[in-house]
């Protein structure tokens, strides 16, 4: 039966038993259903014959000697890989027949293309009611731009992100990670999972989940959009600094940069302590931090002129020293190689059959009971595709008729 192969070198994690169909491609859906991977649901990644996964193809940077897409490998391991023609009227099929066992499922692709295909989740429901179907797009299932293309970039300028990233009179700047995608894949693994907790503490039924990139974005927008409408002033790019807190912000030291958290009136004497600026205590103007915002630039200037005189590490262990929150900006090499990150296992490295060595970026969420691992590598195209058909009941000899017709 489908979903009972999934690697059980460790512990049980709190998703075992739940049988994930992901049908996306890129970012938005393999980030969501890899966390599902890792919290240890088996997740059974549909891709097409000729190629896979759009990523598979986007390198350089490939990892090591072979030719896997470091993009690719980021964000699939803890799955297992079926190719199969979702065009074709045998791939919808065997679809169909993965659909009646799973718990959930995960798709991606243009807004009505699952419909075209009797893949929706109207369809699919009448044999499965207990199925949770989560779709994914840029601009969501319903409103004028529903059928519009969408890439992160965009949804970073349509949903308000970039209008607020960048320096202060400067162009406006995408965030260096696709925060779109990534956030809109965090947002639908938290409604899958609270859906599968309505069905086992309800009827048992499942239910359809459309989220979409621009309301993820929107969403984001959390105390900024409370700002504008407090002020109907939209906000505006203030590179590192907060609307509503000073000091807190990069400045710029005679070697780099130091970041520094001045987040309360207790921390703003000992700020002023580290730097040897304990006369700014009894500048009338900067006494509490809502004057301090009030004339931020002036305060600005001031810092600026102390912050050059010390190097990045003199200053952080300064603030440090006095218990104020710092730190220098630190790059990936930096972060990876940083004590505390290897402490939590978010470094880690797992065998893979082409790749001698697969270091990845570990899973965040930490459980005391059923622990999220990284079982399984990103699997090659087409990996499972037979085991995974197998468990269908398919023979071998149908399996070999399936792929010289090019459907799987």
């Amino acid at each position: 039966m489908v979903g009972e192969a999934r690697d059980a070198a460790g512990e049980e994690g709190p998703l075992e038993g739940i049988t994930v169909l992901d049908a996306s491609r890129v970012l938005v859906g393999p980030f969501c259903t890899m966390q599902l991977g890792d919290l240890g649901a088996d997740v059974i990644k549909i891709e097409r014959p000729d190629g896979g996964d759009q990523t598979r193809g986007w390198h350089p940077p490939t990892v090591g000697d072979s030719e896997e897409s470091a993009y690719y490998v980021s964000v699939n391991r803890n799955k297992r890989s079926l190719t199969l023609n979702l065009a074709s009227e045998e791939g919808q099929a065997i679809f169909r027949e993965l659909a009646t066992e799973a718990d959930v499922l995960v798709e991606n692709f243009q807004v009505g293309t699952m419909e075209k295909w009797g893949l929706d989740y109207g369809t699919l429901r009448e044999e499965n009611p207990s199925l949770i179907y989560c779709s994914l797009s840029g601009y969501g299932e319903w409103g004028p731009y529903k059928d519009r293309p969408a890439y992160d970039i965009m949804m970073q300028a349509e949903g308000g992100m970039m209008s607020i990233t960048g320096e202060e009179g400067g162009p406006p700047v995408r965030v260096g990670v696709a925060i779109a995608d990534i956030g809109a894949g965090m947002y639908a693994t938290q409604a899958i999972l609270a859906a599968l907790l309505h069905r086992e503490l309800g009827d048992g039924g499942g239910q359809k989940i459309d989220v979409s990139l621009l309301d993820g974005q929107v969403a984001w927008m959390s105390y900024m959009a409370s700002n504008y409408f407090a002020t109907n002033d939209p906000p505006q790019r203030m590179g590192s600094k907060h609307p509503t807190i000073t000091p807190y912000q990069a400045f710029e030291t005679s070697d780099g940069y130091a970041v520094v958290a001045s987040a309360s009136e207790q921390i703003w004497p000992r700020f002023c302590r580290a730097i040897d600026r304990e006369d700014l205590l009894d500048i009338e103007r900067f006494e509490t931090n809502s004057k301090r915002v009030e004339h931020r630039a002036e305060l600005d200037e001031i810092l600026e002129a102390e912050f050059v005189q010390y190097t990045t590490a003199e200053i952080v262990a300064r603030m440090e020293e006095v218990g104020v929150p710092a730190s220098r900006v630190r790059d990936l090499e930096e972060v990876f190689d940083h004590p505390q990150v290897q402490a939590r296992n978010m470094r880690q490295t797992i065998s893979h059959p082409t790749i001698d060595s697969l270091e990845m970026a570990g899973c965040p969420m930490h459980f005391s009971e059923t622990p999220a691992s990284i079982e399984t590598h990103p699997p090659l195209l087409g990996e499972h595709t037979e085991d995974i058909l197998q468990e269908l009941g398919f023979e071998m000899e149908e399996i070999t008729q399936l792929t010289n017709q090019g459907i799987i």
